[in-house]
């Protein structure tokens, strides 16, 4: 299986960039892993909210393949600790899926469409963070589910 982390606009931080290559690299031990970036729009400023949603979620389909199971990183979705989405991950890897694909929308969420095409949604936080701290959260996250699953010392109960 290979897993996708599907985003909008590239991370500028290069702190969060050099971490997030960091669990990247640890990933790859266990999955092929690796992130794919869609350019942030341009000339915003005469577009709603609406309308960017609309045109990030045509760029994000586009990146969708038919067998995919997409999985919409988004507020509203389930939260897990961090055991039981290792858990969670293990049932989605042993159900045949070719690619695991989590998208993270831009700043307004995801469009009808998006929503309609994902197939779950996941929750890191109630709280707010930055598109660029959610990057290395999932990745961090990522990387200690597999970690739980191998049953390596990296997580603490």
């Amino acid at each position: 299986m290979k897993i996708i982390l599907l985003v909008v606009g590239k991370t500028t931080d290069p702190h969060f960039a050099a971490s997030f290559e960091d669990y990247r690299k640890r990933l790859s031990h266990y999955v092929s892993f690796e992130m794919e970036v869609i350019p942030e729009l341009r000339q915003t400023r005469a577009l709603s909210g609406e309308q960017q949603k609309e045109q990030e979620g045509r760029l994000i389909l586009e990146r969708l393949q038919p067998g995919d199971r997409v999985v919409l990183l988004d507020e509203h979705g389930s939260e897990r600790r961090s055991i039981d989405f290792a858990a969670w991950l293990d049932k989605r890897m042993a159900s045949g899926v070719r690619r695991l694909v989590f998208v993270i929308g831009g700043p307004y969420g995801f469009s009808p469409a998006v929503y309609e095409r994902g197939d779950e949604m996941v929750s890191l936080s109630q709280m707010t963070l930055s598109h660029q701290m959610i990057r290395l959260l999932f990745a961090e996250q990522l990387y200690r589910a597999f970690t739980i699953l191998r049953h390596e010392p990296y997580h603490h109960e």
